[in-house]
């Protein structure tokens, strides 16, 4: 249900530019990059696209450092995933992420929607996801916070995984002060795939339909990707609402109908949409291609009445995907859809003009450069201090290591 009037959005202040995580540099930056002051919509969708956890804007420089090329890379950085060819036709999807903040104000959803994220990446690439790992830190033991974020986290972690079918077969685990004040939590998917069966993110062509599919959009996650880029202080309980809250039993669902789709030829570009939701996952698919993209939010599947466009546009709800089909396959994926019990909406379209274009009750609710809302986020060296090295360990006052059996015998005692 929607309705038929927008409400009036707030009016841009300094503070309201602060609560979107924006400095007033970054804000004079978009000034100088629309030509004018930008709507609360547009404001948001900045602050999402600009943020550390979708921009990399601090990490990128060092990030760029790491090798990424070889004869077996068949996709290195700026996909869903990262595909390595294994030999006989076949293909490995990994993707390793972390989802350390809302781990820490929310552990078990935040774990949850962690693995629920990476294997959306997998399987967006047109690979079976096979296994899940983990790596997680965690402060002091006597810390008031540990046991609870450890718990559930731990938790999350398994019970995605249980139930969307995919087994945890490794990880780690660490304590220590550092973490004190906000876990790491990294997981990692794998999936198996064909090389000539890989799926990417960029649209091509012009007037192709761009398609909503998977669980409907609520309020849950807003402003999910800015919390995870924050600091946190005193009150970080309050953040629990931009919590995601996962359904691994619908992204089982997804999982098939989009392996189905892509075996039968429907899918030109595939994006899952995670941090900073449709705008994200939008934005992306149509700068990778070179193209715009304009899509009428009166078309997407909501679960709760009258959202407005700039909640719709920051809901990190999960379970979603968005899609470009080919349109004399756009009958046939919708039935595909409809038959594993998820939404399918035709809800925009690519366009020629390279501009990202939002419409909600027929108003335009932003228009803004579609290739500039990544490339042009800033770039930051910011200083960093090198760890003390470890020290040197004596030999000789390393204790031997007791038998098994003694091992045994202690792990039972205890």
């Amino acid at each position: 249900m929607t309705h038929a009037t927008t409400p009036p959005e707030p009016a841009i202040t300094p503070a309201l530019i602060a609560e979107h995580g924006l400095k007033p540099d970054e804000y004079q930056r978009i000034l100088d990059l629309i030509g004018r002051a930008p709507t609360f919509t547009e404001l948001g969708i900045f602050s999402a696209m600009w943020n550390e956890h979708c921009s990399y804007k601090s990490s990128r420089l060092h990030l760029r450092k790491l090798p990424t090329e070889a004869p077996w890379v068949i996709q290195g950085p700026g996909e869903n995933a990262g595909v390595i060819d294994i030999g006989d036709g076949d293909a490995v999807v990994f993707k390793m992420e972390s989802h350390n903040h809302p781990s820490y104000i929310e552990p078990y959803q935040g774990a949850t929607t962690g693995v629920g994220g990476i294997l959306r990446d997998v399987f967006t690439m047109g690979a079976r996801p096979i296994a899940a790992l983990n790596f997680l830190r965690y402060g002091h033991p006597d810390h008031p916070r540990t046991r609870q974020i450890l718990a559930g986290s731990v938790a999350g972690i398994g019970g995605y995984g249980n139930s969307f079918g995919v087994p945890t077969i490794a990880g780690g685990v660490g304590f220590h002060t550092r973490y004190d004040g906000n876990c790491l939590i990294n997981a990692m998917a794998v999936g198996l795939a064909k090389t000539d069966g890989i799926f990417y993110a960029a649209a091509a062509g012009v007037g192709l339909p761009i398609v909503y599919l998977g669980s409907k959009t609520g309020r849950d996650g807003m402003g999910g990707a800015t919390m995870a880029s924050a600091e946190f202080g005193e009150g970080s309980e309050e953040k629990r609402p931009t919590v995601q809250v996962g359904d691994p039993f619908a992204e089982k669902l997804l999982l098939e109908a989009c392996l189905e789709i892509m075996e039968k030829g429907c899918v030109v570009a595939i994006q899952d949409m995670g941090a900073a939701g449709l705008t994200c996952s939008a934005v992306e698919m149509g700068a990778k291609g070179n193209l715009g993209v304009e899509l009428d939010l009166d078309k997407v599947p909501c679960r709760e009445a009258g959202m407005t466009a700039y909640e719709m546009m920051l809901s990190e709800s999960q379970e979603r995907m968005l899609m470009v089909l080919k349109p004399e396959k756009e009958a046939e994926a919708e039935a595909i859809f409809r038959k594993w019990g998820l939404d399918f909406a035709v809800v925009g379209k690519t366009t020629d003009t390279l501009r990202f274009v939002v419409k909600r009750h027929s108003k335009v609710m932003a228009d803004l450069p579609i290739k500039e809302l990544g490339d042009e986020a800033p770039l930051y060296d910011r200083p960093w201090i090198a760890p003390a090295p470890w020290p040197a360990l004596d030999a000789a006052t390393i204790p031997a290591p007791i038998s098994n059996a003694d091992a045994l015998l202690k792990l039972l005692a205890t």
